[in-house]
């Protein structure tokens, strides 16, 4: 059995006649007879009955007939993406980002992309540093955007982001009368902290620590959008990037500058020994212009 087999097969069932597929597929109607008997002798049944001239499936023959279909469903997905590796490179993006890009600068950059390359397939999803660090050093994922805390062996890296913290406080709060946060001002504040193993406390603990300034954490968690969400809600004040914070700014939370000057700072990383494809080269370029466009990162960002 093969291929040139199945297709006069198929087009013998789906026209209903050997005169109608020699057309279809461009061949003399006794090369279309000739080679479904010599599918029925390579498999061992007969797929047609042969009644009055006309050829009709046997019950085998449309049991054949479905895993056909199922055969040439996956070549029409194989031509889709042959056409997509030809005019995108891979075809499709996967995408992974910490959570505190994910509502700003990778959509933008998407956005850019999609524009000029309206057909490529894109993932995207949002995890921890960590996780998605794992995802692209298993080459699951093409392209992901951490902070810097991660595991960098296994990964390739490049440097993307660096930004200054901000303070979040709830509207109506007394530090909101404040022009800039410092330390002192943290005292016994309930605080909503980021994770432990995120540089970005760690710099801002060694700062309260050079004062002898101790939190009160009510609550820790790895992403900015939950700080965020807790601040507007009046759990207590946290340390965040201004880019995450632009969503709930009038939403009953309000931005004030930390001293001393903290930062995040976030990686671009890459499956190892692997070259990017162009679509992927191209988000990249995109990410960095939009970070360019945006303007908004107190202390600037490095790349």
């Amino acid at each position: 059995m093969n291929l040139r087999q199945i297709e006069v097969f198929r087009a013998v069932v789906t026209s209903g006649t050997t005169s109608r597929a020699a057309e279809m597929l461009r061949i003399s109607q006794p090369s279309v007879s000739k080679t479904i008997q010599d599918l029925e002798r390579s498999i061992g049944f007969p797929v047609f009955d042969r009644i009055k001239g006309r050829l009709r499936p046997t019950a085998e023959g449309q049991l054949f007939f479905r895993e056909v279909e199922h055969v040439f469903a996956g070549l029409a997905h194989l031509r889709g993406a042959a056409a997509r590796i030809r005019d995108f490179g891979s075809g499709e993006l996967r995408v992974a980002s910490l959570s505190a890009l994910s509502t700003n600068v990778i959509p933008h950059a998407l956005s850019a992309l999609t524009s000029k390359n309206p057909g490529v397939a894109i993932t995207f999803q949002t995890h921890m540093s960590s996780v998605v660090r794992d995802h692209v050093a298993s080459g699951q994922f093409d392209v992901g955007v951490v902070s810097d805390e991660i595991d960098k062996i296994g990964v390739e890296t490049r440097p993307f982001a660096r930004f200054r913290a901000w303070i979040a406080v709830p509207e109506g709060h007394p530090l909101e009368a404040r022009a800039v946060i410092r330390p002192a001002d943290l005292v016994n504040q309930p605080f909503i902290a980021l994770s432990p193993e995120d540089t970005t406390r760690q710099q801002a603990e060694a700062a309260l620590d050079a004062e002898d300034v101790k939190l009160s954490i009510i609550l820790e968690t790895p992403y900015a959008t939950t700080i965020c969400a807790m601040v507007a809600a009046g759990l207590g004040v946290g340390l965040v990037d201004p880019l995450t914070a632009e969503l709930f700014k009038g939403r009953g939370l309000v931005l004030r500058p930390f001293e001393p000057e903290v930062h995040f700072r976030t990686l671009l990383i890459l499956p190892p020994h692997r070259p990017a494809s162009r679509i992927v080269e191209d988000f990249i370029a995109e990410l960095f212009h939009t970070l360019e466009e945006t303007g908004k990162f107190g202390g600037g960002f490095s790349c």
